[in-house]
């Protein structure tokens, strides 16, 4: 492991100016995605910022009549919070399909936004890959591709994003909370958070450099039956193959008459199209939404299962709903 030096700096303003002052620091709270890029030398930074002093650990009602989380509440604190179990079922849900209970005991709200991809190849120093060494190339296209993206890659990047939370918000139009050292403050739509890999793959989020997330926050409650169905290698302790986060309200019949959907392990970032919820419920066929959902997917070889897989789990989990 590489010398770095340690801070623990005990208030918003003074992590985002040490992030502001230090290019090459990494804020650090569980640690549970950091702590082995470190091991690996993926990550090398020269300072740690530890923000587990923060006062960002609460979940609060809004105003509006949603939640704020804190970026420092934890995996399993939040889904096990008793309005998130009754009103965000999705997100407790997804929450429960990452990792294991000992992880998710450590790991942060904010952490799991800024989750890395879990690319062999990535992972892999001896290989290239523009993500972690940009102009270095893609090891990824035409090599073993697997657990790789369908959706929205480019011909620098076909990584994924790992996360389970991030679906499920995206489904629940969540926005994220920023800070930066000069006092300022943003809201970024949780659409708009994570960028899609074009030609700077390198480039993972919409945050600026020395601006820190301090919160997200869910919108009222969506009424609906919430789901989130994960297909994966084995039966704990995997990332997704294909999962997908649905809230799906019934009208006459068992029909949807409102629908959201989105997407996992199928793109740079939370896979969501709106033009097929409106399919769905228009037509009833959750073929008819995965026809919109797929087009323009592209497999890479040992990943083209993905695309018919896909259109299984969105079956599955709207037959699902249906019986709900």
């Amino acid at each position: 492991m590489k010398a770095f030096t340690y801070e623990r700096p005990d208030s918003v303003a003074a992590a985002a100016s040490l992030a502001a002052e230090r290019p090459n620091a990494r804020l650090i709270a569980g640690g549970t995605n950091l702590l082995d890029l470190m091991k690996l030398q993926i990550e090398t930074p020269t300072t740690l910022i530890d923000v587990n002093r923060l006062p960002l650990d609460q979940v609060a009602d809004t105003p509006e009549g949603g939640l704020r989380v804190g970026a420092l509440v934890r995996n399993a604190d939040l889904a096990a919070h008793p309005r998130v179990r009754k009103e965000y079922g999705v997100l407790a849900k997804a929450l429960l399909a990452g990792a294991s209970g000992q992880l998710r005991n450590k790991a942060t709200t904010a952490g799991n936004l800024l989750q890395r991809t879990r690319c062999y190849y990535f992972y892999d120093t001896s290989k290239p890959c523009n993500k972690r060494a940009p102009g270095s190339g893609c090891a990824a296209i035409g090599g073993y591709n697997r657990i790789m993206a369908v959706l929205g890659a480019s011909e620098s990047c076909i990584a994924t994003n790992p996360s389970d939370m991030n679906v499920a918000l995206r489904a629940l139009d969540a926005t994220v909370e920023t800070a930066d050292a000069g006092g300022g403050a943003r809201t970024i739509p949780i659409a708009a958070f994570h960028r899609l890999p074009g030609d700077t793959p390198e480039i993972e989020t919409a945050l600026r450099p020395g601006e820190i997330i301090t919160a997200v926050s869910l919108p009222k409650p969506v009424p609906g039956i919430h789901l989130y169905r994960k297909v994966r290698d084995r039966a704990s302790y995997a990332f997704a193959t294909v999962s997908v986060a649905a809230i799906v309200a019934k009208g006459d019949g068992g029909r949807p008459s409102a629908a959201r959907l989105a997407f996992g392990g199928l793109a740079h970032k939370p896979w969501r199209d709106e033009t097929a919820e409106r399919i769905l419920v228009e037509t009833g066929s959750a073929d008819a939404a995965a026809d919109r959902v797929l087009a323009g997917a592209r497999g890479y070889g040992s990943n083209d299962f993905k695309i018919p897989l896909a259109r299984r789990t969105l079956r599955a989990v709207m037959d699902e709903a249906a019986h709900a």
